[in-house]
């Protein structure tokens, strides 16, 4: 299905995508920021604080470090603007290290965790898991990009092609 240099091209778009994007709303003021949009989410920033949430989560998962206290239904609440913006890149260098750390065949055999929302251990391909992971970042960054682009704020490029080497 997937191997490790997918996970760490991946990991780098993401990281790639949240730089730009992050700095763009950014530019918004909170109102732009906190009013409901009709995402999954509502609001920008509750969007990208689910987004976040999930990235903890499943790296939790993947690594074994420290996951988000909140649960599934308070992740549009869980960080405000500030933590957002302090905390991303950290997340994005957490997602990269574990990437980079990953040998052939790291994503052999099933991954089993409880599932908060499920209310239920879980056990899935771990590949599955890792795709879904970088899958559910393009999904809401996604959501975050159409909004800005209705809002008529210039976007930048999101295709993977077009990563910078040195991203």
């Amino acid at each position: 299905m997937i191997e490790p240099g997918y996970a760490q091209m991946m990991a780098r778009y993401n990281a790639w995508q949240n730089d730009w994007l992050f700095a763009t709303v950014d530019g918004l003021d909170e109102a732009a920021r906190e009013a409901d949009r009709g995402l999954f989410w509502g609001s920008i920033r509750a969007t990208l604080s689910h987004l976040m949430w999930g990235d903890l989560m499943w790296m939790s998962r993947f690594d074994g470090g420290e996951g988000p206290s909140n649960p599934l239904n308070e992740t549009g609440d869980a960080y405000d603007w500030s933590e957002l913006m302090a905390e991303r890149p950290a997340v994005d260098a957490r997602i990269t290290r574990w990437a980079a750390g990953l040998a052939d065949g790291a994503f052999d055999g099933d991954l089993t965790w409880w599932s908060g929302a499920a209310g239920r251990e879980m056990s899935k391909p771990y590949a599955l898991c890792v795709a879904h992971v970088f899958n559910h970042q393009t999904h809401h960054r996604g959501q975050v990009h159409a909004t800005l682009t209705a809002l008529g704020v210039k976007t930048q490029d999101t295709d993977i092609p077009f990563l910078p080497e040195d991203a």
